[in-house]
């Protein structure tokens, strides 16, 4: 079978095409034939920084074709995406939880057979198709997280989305299903009136309005939003804070928020506002997002599909910024 590894020090450019051994599934293993994978920004800073030939991306869909002994609960032929954390299964985050993730520490999703612990996989939505399904594991996840569980919002609360990329977007279809009043922001008007075809109840220039948390109050009413996915980090997130209510949420994502210096908290601390940094989700809040998007049949927005052979292609259209909602590879 076909797999793609990385050259250590060559970045998306050591993208390689390798024959490997099909391999049978060890006790506690199911076997995957990936149909699709998806790109997050955080599968580039991998490509950059690796020491080890692994095999990249952390979200995938396909069909198990193989089980090992005592797995319960998929058979071959069902229809599943991996899990980002294969140990975090339920519950809070932990060391032991988050230690290993796909296409980082152990091989990922971009190849024609993938090897997954059985309980670290999740069925499909029926009506979605891979592709679709290739999407969700880490972006998606990731703004169910902030939304649901960090910041607990309900309907006629406000969340403010930062760009047009995979977890905003996400963000943005999670609120409309919910209830929530949503706001976005981007350098690009086309992107906005595609964010506006989605239900974005307020949209912002931020070239236009490089005050654009003064622009997030006058849309409240002064107030503020009750969340924040800040996916910039500390080059937008002073402004985040102010266009938060008092008491209000900022959620820091992952691989997104983590370079740059210290933001400050003195904001922050005076106005009550809770800051969490997270980094995508646990299993059973997988099961609960695919429920809430089976219920209205939520087709997550796909930018571009590459074939799997123009790998380092979809990499390079990730970087330049250009695509709305998510970069997707088909296997």
């Amino acid at each position: 079978m076909k797999a793609i590894r990385l050259t250590p020090g060559e970045g998306a450019k050591g993208l390689r095409v390798v024959e490997e051994p099909s391999r049978t599934p060890g006790a506690g293993e199911v076997v995957v034939r990936v149909r699709a994978t998806s790109l997050n920004y955080r599968d580039v800073l991998v490509a950059r920084r690796t020491q080890a030939p692994v095999v990249p991306l952390s979200d995938g869909a396909g069909e198990v074709v193989a089980v090992g002994a005592g797995v319960h609960g998929v058979s071959p032929g069902d229809r599943v995406a991996g899990c980002f954390f294969p140990y975090w299964l339920d519950g809070e985050a932990t060391p032991a939880y988050v230690r290993d993730a796909l296409g980082g520490a152990i091989d990922g999703m971009l190849a024609e057979e993938v090897i997954l612990r059985g309980d670290a996989v999740v069925k499909l939505p029926d009506y979605m198709t891979f592709e679709e399904a290739a999407t969700l594991p880490c972006a998606a996840l990731t703004a169910w997280n902030a939304m649901f569980v960090q910041a607990r919002l309900v309907p006629g609360q406000s969340v403010l989305l930062l760009g047009t990329g995979g977890v905003s977007i996400a963000g943005l279809q999670l609120g409309q299903i919910a209830g929530l009043r949503t706001l976005i922001t981007s350098s690009s008007d086309a992107k906005l009136e595609s964010a506006r075809a989605l239900g974005a109840d307020v949209t912002i220039n931020y070239r236009k309005r490089e005050d654009w948390d003064a622009a997030v109050m006058e849309a409240t009413e002064g107030r503020g939003v009750d969340l924040v996915l800040e996916v910039a980090g500390t080059a937008t997130f002073a402004r985040s804070m102010a266009a938060t209510r008092f008491g209000g949420n900022v959620v820091l994502i992952g691989a997104l928020a983590h370079e740059g210096g210290d933001p400050g908290t003195a904001p922050m601390v005076g106005r009550n506002i809770r800051a969490t940094r997270i980094y995508v989700g646990s299993r059973v809040m997988f099961e609960d997002m695919n429920r809430a998007l089976a219920q209205r049949e939520v087709h997550p927005v796909i930018d571009r599909v590459f074939d799997f052979e123009d790998a380092a292609a979809a990499y390079q259209y990730l970087e330049s910024q250009e695509h709305f909602g998510k970069v997707v590879i088909r296997v």
